[in-house]
């Protein structure tokens, strides 16, 4: 696959001292919750750089037009419920291409460290003795949630957020996670591929003690052109979840927040007009 690159006039100036990418390294990077104008300006300087691209599933493709015409890709995105590459083979792939030489962009949606397995694959090169560099990116759990107009945290309503995952390396709903401390503890709740997993995860946290009646919200496909949020409450959310037939890549979140969403619905004013609450709190 090829692609066209257009720097543009200011390009040497902004890339002027970002870090060369040199041959027989592999950087792991990332590329933001989908929108690629929230990539960042080392991750497009890796993508002027590299060699060899490897991606993800969650990766717009548009993103590749950064990349040099000459640059190879290869596509390793996992997809639940679906043939995927096993994540031992993707690690070995980039040992195997950065021991031949070449620059390797390890492409990841979102953040590498925060449930992108990127802590993994970079343990495996450290032990294959590769040279790697990390660039971070912004997480679904901060952009898609803003481009949803739910803040993470508010002044008025939260102090602390809880990230987790709605499922473990089996594909089964986590059992490490203490689901009464969190329904009890945790202000906010974001949760990562917890879609398969919804109906169970919010009886735990209502049977804890977890509001019915607390706001909730589901937003698919987050800062693309095909994102969808649905708001609804706690003891509602599933099954609404089920009848509007809504699919991954989600996230889920549960907390008074949500309620901002009248209030902050910036992408929905400019989608379909929509008119905003000033003071949606009440």
């Amino acid at each position: 696959m090829s692609h066209s690159v257009n720097p543009g006039p200011f390009a040497d100036l902004l890339f002027a001292g970002l870090p060369d990418f040199e041959p027989g390294h592999v950087w792991l990077v990332g590329a933001g919750p989908g929108d690629r104008g929230l990539m960042t300006l080392h991750a497009v300087n890796a993508l002027r750089q590299a060699d060899v691209i490897v991606y993800d599933a969650l990766i717009d493709e548009d993103s590749l037009a950064f990349a040099k015409p000459d640059v190879e890709t290869e596509f390793a995105g996992k997809r639940g419920g679906r043939p995927s590459p096993k994540q031992n083979d993707i690690t070995l792939r980039l040992i195997e291409l950065a021991k031949q030489g070449k620059r390797v962009l390890r492409l990841k949606g979102g953040d590498p460290f925060i449930f992108g397995r990127g802590g993994e694959e970079a343990l495996a090169l450290v032990a294959a003795d590769v040279p790697f560099r990390v660039v971070p990116g912004i997480t679904a759990g901060i952009g898609g949630l803003c481009y949803a107009g739910i803040p993470a945290t508010h002044r008025d309503i939260n102090q602390s957020v809880t990230f987790l995952t709605g499922h473990d390396q089996t594909g089964s709903m986590p059992t490490a996670l203490d689901w009464d401390a969190i329904a009890k503890g945790s202000q906010v709740i974001v949760m990562y591929m917890a879609m398969k997993h919804l109906e169970s995860i919010t009886e735990k946290l209502l049977k804890a003690g977890r509001p019915e009646d607390q706001g909730a919200a589901i937003v698919c496909n987050a800062t693309t052109a095909r994102q969808q949020v649905l708001i609804s409450t706690l003891g509602k959310i599933a099954q609404e979840a089920r009848e509007s037939d809504l699919q991954p890549p989600a996230l889920v979140v549960i907390g008074d927040v949500v309620k901002l969403h009248d209030g902050l619905d910036w992408l929905g004013v400019h989608q379909a007009g929509k008119k905003l609450n000033p003071d949606p709190l009440g």
